[in-house]
Formats: structure tokens, C-alpha cells, sequence
């Protein structure tokens, strides 16, 4: 017992680790933001008795996909080396599925950008509607698929910041506990202000686009693209507190 310990806890007298931990935490609380704005979109589709189960599956299969990939951690390691090279850049494993899932991502946030700006005539609605409803398998299918994409980024990235397993199951498990948390609030909060379902949209493009951009080989810093993200969420946020103040004063009149 004592040697299982010191093999996987032995950093904990360590403060260089303790540092890391905690920079990991932040890091994979951060990653987390973009896996958990594409489930809340994608679940306030669903029914209202079904958007807090596809939820839970959602982020229950993020942690069970995360941990299995760190079980396998070696194959993950290897995941970052070429396999082919094509126009003189070369591709891992990794950049592929990067360039798969942001290819996704930019399909799925275009699709419901043009269901969320098309007008429809009214005799067209129910027939639309039909269509656009999703079911609960394919809301968790797509989730796991993206699962699959924002996983593998997050287990490379804890990768190249520590060589302690425990420290990263550690900041696994507390970042997916974090966004089982934030969910809720989070969907909620979408559902009820529609223009922040644009601009989660946008979210979702500009990180697909990023994800394509890594895959291909142009890294993006991912400071850019979250200073970038902050800025419009502020200035939305803006605009929210226009229009509320637009509405109490005209209720006062």
C-alpha cells in the first residue's frame, strides 16, 4: 500500500507539482468551456424532460472517455506522431481527428445559425420543426463525438504539463465535476436570452475553425481565442443590462 502511494502520490510533498496541479485545473476547467457550450446548445433542443438527462450522459461520457484515454496514455503520446505527410505538412493521429471534429463543429453551428436566422412561414413551421427536433440518441451521439475530439486535446495538453499520472486524473475528474455543476445554470441561461445563443454559435465556429487551423499545423494560442471569446461575452453582457434598463423604464412609463 505504502509503494502504491508513493508511486502515485509522491508529488504531494512536492510545491512544483502542487503548482502544476493547480495550472492544470485552471487549464482543463478553461478546455471544458468550449465541450460544455456545444452541450448546452445542442440539449435545449431536446424536450424539457429529456435536456438534464442527455446532459449528464453528455459530461458522464466526457469523464469516462477522458479517463479511459489516460489508461492509454502511451497511445495518446503516440497519437502526436506523423503518419503521412501531404503538400509537405505532416499529420498525426491527433491532427486528424482535430481536423475531423472542427470540420464538425463548423458544420453543426452553421446549421443552427441558419435555423436560428431563416425566417419560416407559419404553415411551414410544424413540418420544419419535425425535423430540426432532435432525438435523444442523436443529441448524445454528436456529444460524444465532440467528446472524442475535446478529450484527446485535453489529455495532450495535460500530457506536455506534467509527467504525474495522479495529478492528472486529479484535474480530470475536478474539471468535468465542474462543468457537471455548470451545466444547468449554464443551458438554462442560453435557453432564456436568445442572443447569447448567437453568440455561442459564433463561439462554436471560431473554435472549430481553431481546431482546423492546429490540425493543419497553425497553432493558435489559445490566450487569443479566450480574450476574444471574454471581450463579446462582456459586450453582450452590455447589451443585456441596455435592454433591461430599456424595459424598466418603459414599464415606469
Amino acid at each position: 500500500m505504502g509503494g502504491f502511494f508513493a508511486e502515485y502520490f509522491g508529488f504531494i510533498n512536492d510545491p512544483t507539482a502542487w503548482v502544476a496541479l493547480i495550472t492544470l485545473i485552471a487549464m482543463e476547467v478553461v478546455l471544458g468551456i468550449d465541450n460544455l457550450i456545444f452541450i448546452s446548445i445542442l440539449t435545449n433542443k431536446l424536450p424539457k424532460e429529456n435536456q438534464k438527462m442527455a446532459r449528464r450522459l453528455g459530461i458522464g461520457a466526457a469523464l469516462i472517455m477522458r479517463l479511459i484515454l489516460l489508461a492509454t496514455i502511451s497511445f495518446i503520446v503516440q497519437a502526436t506522431t506523423p503518419v503521412f505527410t501531404l503538400f509537405g505538412n505532416s499529420f498525426s493521429w491527433r491532427d486528424l481527428i482535430l481536423i475531423a471534429g472542427g470540420l464538425f463543429l463548423v458544420w453543426k453551428a452553421t446549421k443552427e445559425i441558419h435555423h436560428t436566422v431563416d425566417p419560416i412561414d407559419k404553415e411551414d413551421k410544424s413540418a420544419i420543426g419535425q425535423t430540426v427536433q432532435l432525438t435523444m440518441g442523436a443529441a448524445v451521439f454528436q456529444i460524444l463525438l465532440l467528446d472524442l475530439v475535446f478529450s484527446v486535446d485535453s489529455i495532450i495538453t495535460a500530457v506536455g504539463m506534467t509527467d504525474e499520472i495522479a495529478i492528472m486524473y486529479i484535474a480530470v475528474i475536478f474539471a468535468v465535476t465542474v462543468m457537471l455543476i455548470a451545466a444547468e445554470p449554464l443551458a438554462n441561461f442560453i435557453d432564456k436570452n436568445p442572443t447569447i445563443v448567437m453568440l455561442a454559435l459564433g463561439f462554436l465556429l471560431m473554435i472549430g475553425m481553431t481546431l482546423i487551423a492546429d490540425g493543419m499545423g497553425y497553432h493558435v494560442p489559445k490566450g487569443y481565442i479566450y480574450s476574444a471569446m471574454g471581450f463579446s461575452a462582456l459586450v453582450e453582457g452590455l447589451n443585456m443590462l441596455a435592454r433591461r434598463k430599456k424595459r424598466v423604464d418603459g414599464n415606469k412609463h
